[in-house]
């Protein structure tokens, strides 16, 4: 989900570090050392309130990393207005704060922005060169102030910024730090990001980080390489089987990878380093694709449109909510859209379990294997979920769910997947030795008795061309179904695909024009709502038969889905005799329709599309006659447009 925190080696210290705080007497001997502890602790309850503990990160010769959790103290400024003069000021910097608890600092969906304060005290022999990691690779801006004796450098980064403009090269965001030995240097940092706010806060030498990289490099390689192996392995299945459940797999592979490598920080580095607004969306727009196909193959591999269809339907809210979360965090904002995709991660991580947990209780085939595997990669979902909300510690367990969780749920749902392929072998095995053994069956009755041999032999015939003729009627109704809508009878969108390919084909070669009708029902919808979808699907039967009536029986006519329609229509001589077609195709579907007991009218909005002036491909017909389309809509729908008007507008 959008906000996760990046796999990272835990931290191995080789040198302990200490806290001093500040006034502490503890070098001070006999009753001196009482008095003091008593002025200090009278001064620790006066100023409780308004005054932290000061801390300082000691640094000793040996030291190679230190987690700075314990040392951070904190300045939330809400407007996001504060500079680094201000934060000096001593009534401002009276009011850093630490933050109670172990794991990383999280403040979840800020808005504000956030002042972090370091103080380190490099001892004598302490190296000079250090760097400053900041272990989350999708906050959008962050300000590190470093004072080197009279100058104060500032260092910028963020995933806004094109890779390139990085301090130091490095998946997460790293800075360099110049600490002289024997001088206390006080480091203040400011972020702000529209996403989760998880700041995972560690001081390395370059050898140690050089190190830890080493081992975390590996451990992705692994992972994404076990990702893409799995992607292709089920793509070459699906070019072998032609099932679409692979091809959604593959689809959810991908999507998870985009995720995943945004999540990582390698996408940023390496995919796109100059592209930082898409590397900005990329890691919630990867998940909400990944949950969307997840939600797909959930509904395929369970069947739970006959199993449960409730939940089947829930599913399907669900993957709407997905789409939509993916469009909002491209168009509007990152916050509302990271909120909404965690939120919406642990719905559909509670639902696909309990879904298969049914499945499961009713022995199911392959439902108990899917349990367990989508269990591990949803357990992760959510944990990540919740931890991005802040409503879950940021630890050990939070850090590494998802990533063990994906990768043992790709092997799993992969082992599914080929169980899947022995049971249709099987199944077709059996199916043959069934043939078999009845053709022997019919041989040895008609070897049983001579004088009836004729009349057997003529029955037999009689009873082989029936089953052939069933046989045929099966596999045409099989094409039928494979090819067209199982509502309306019209072609649906593969066979529609299909025919425009062959359309722009023959166009090329005859010079031919033709027309691409994108049709909408008006007022489809209150029927649904007043009178069922029963009455609303009766209607889509009936008008089915009138849009073929509109045109040739050469021309094409499909349903895309819902109340949207699609005539091909070839032979077009120009726009104005496309949009006579498209007003014919109006005025046919806006007369009235008796369904039942109820007397209906609805409209239609078209948009009308040329090959080749709207478009040279299928997709960018299809495109420009739905952009008309939905002109028409807002012009007061009941109107055909053309393409051309969409350009227009």
């Amino acid at each position: 989900m959008a906000g996760h925190q990046p796999a990272r080696r835990p931290a191995h210290r080789k040198h302990p570090y200490t806290i001093v705080e500040a006034g502490s007497p503890a070098h001070l001997p006999g009753p001196r050392l009482a008095l003091c502890a008593l002025w200090l602790l009278l001064t620790l309850l006066a100023n409780f309130a308004s005054s932290p503990v000061s801390a300082q990160v000691r640094i000793g010769p040996t030291t190679t990393e230190v987690a700075l959790r314990p040392f951070i103290e904190v300045l939330e400024d809400p407007d996001g207005q504060l500079t680094i003069s201000d934060v000096e000021q001593p009534e401002i910097a009276s009011r850093f704060r630490y933050v109670a608890g172990s794991g990383d600092l999280n403040f979840g969906y800020s808005a504000s922005a956030y002042w972090l304060r370091m103080t380190f005290a490099p001892e004598a022999g302490a190296a000079r060169r250090w760097l400053l990691e900041i272990a989350y690779p999708s906050l959008d801006q962050l300000a590190v102030f470093a004072d080197h004796g009279d100058v104060r450098r500032r260092q910028d980064a963020g995933d806004l910024q094109p890779f390139s403009a990085r301090p130091f090269t490095h998946r997460n965001f790293v800075f360099p730090l110049d600490l002289l030995a024997g001088s206390e240097q006080r480091v203040h940092v400011r972020i702000a990001s529209s996403g989760s706010l998880t700041l995972p806060v560690t001081l390395w030498s370059p050898a140690a980080l050089h190190g830890n990289d080493q081992v975390v490099y590996t451990i992705l390689a692994i992972y994404f390489g076990m990702l893409l192996a799995l992607g292709l392995y089920n793509l070459l299945l699906y070019v072998s089987l032609r099932e679409s459940i692979y091809l959604v797999y593959v689809a959810f592979a991908a999507a998870m990878v985009i995720g995943q490598s945004s999540m990582f920080g390698l996408a940023n580095q390496f995919l796109w380093p100059d592209w930082p607004t898409w590397g900005h969306v990329a890691l919630p727009l990867g998940y909400c694709l990944a949950a969307y196909f997840g939600a797909l193959f959930t509904q395929m591999f369970l069947g739970t449109k006959q199993t449960t269809p409730v939940l089947h339907r829930w599913i399907h809210a669900l993957q709407i909510g997905f789409l939509l979360t993916a469009l909002t965090a491209i168009f509007y904002a990152y916050r509302p859209a990271g909120i909404a995709t965690a939120l919406l991660g642990t719905a559909f991580a509670v639902t696909a379990v309990v879904t298969a947990g049914l499945c499961a209780a009713r022995a199911q085939p392959g439902a108990r294997l899917f349990l367990v595997a989508w269990s591990l990669l949803l357990l992760g979902v959510a944990m990540i979920a919740l931890r991005t909300l802040n409503w879950l510690p940021s630890n050990l367990l939070t850090l590494y769910a998802m990533p063990v969780g994906s990768a043992l749920e790709m092997l799993l749902l992969s082992f599914a997947l080929a169980d899947r392929i022995h049971v249709v072998r099987r199944e077709k095995e059996l199916a043959q030795a069934e043939a078999l053994r009845a053709k022997v069956a019919a041989m040895d009755a008609l070897q049983q008795s001579e004088r009836t041999l004729e009349q057997r032999v003529v029955r037999r015939t009689a009873e082989l061309a029936e089953a052939n003729e069933r046989l045929r009627q099966s596999e045409a109704e099989l094409r039928k179904l494979a090819h067209h809508d199982p509502l309306t009878g019209l072609a649906n969108r593969s066979l529609l695909y299909d025919e425009l390919r062959r359309s722009i084909a023959r166009g090329k070669r005859g010079g031919e024009t033709f027309a691409v009708l994108m049709i909408d029902l008006d007022g489809f919808k209150p029927v649904n709502d007043t009178y069922g979808h029963a009455v609303g699907d009766r209607l889509l039967e009936v008008i089915a038969p009138r849009l073929q009536e509109c045109v040739r029986v050469s021309d094409v006519v499909a349903r895309l889905g819902g109340d949207e329609f699609v005539v091909v229509v070839e032979g077009v001589l120009d726009q104005h005799q496309a949009l006579a077609i498209g007003a014919k195709i109006i005025a046919v579907l806006s007369q009235p329709l008796h369904i039942g007991a109820h007397d209906i009218q609805v409209g239609a909005s078209v948009g009308v599309a040329l090959w080749p002036q709207d478009g040279d491909d299928t997709q960018h017909l299809l495109q420009s006659a739905d952009r008309a389309m939905y002109l028409a809509k807002q012009a007061g729908r009941g109107c055909c447009l053309p393409a051309s008007a969409a350009d227009e507008a």
